[in-house]
């Protein structure tokens, strides 16, 4: 069976929060001995993931 994919859309705000989230949940998984593989595996995503272009229209409408 085929694994099912996401798309989660982020501001740059909303995106620098998820970072500073799981750096947080990292540090205190290692502070309980717990393992942190999962956490590495979302992190190296969001940090790699493409950044989107804000949308500029060239458009001119046509005088009527």
């Amino acid at each position: 069976m085929r694994e099912q994919k996401y798309h989660v859309y982020l501001t740059a705000e909303e995106q620098s929060r998820v970072i500073q989230s799981l750096i947080r949940l990292k540090n205190e998984l290692l502070e309980q001995g717990k393992y942190t593989d999962a956490v590495d595996d979302v992190l190296c995503k969001v940090l790699s993931a493409k950044k989107k272009r804000k949308f500029s229209s060239n458009y001119i409408l046509p005088r009527i």
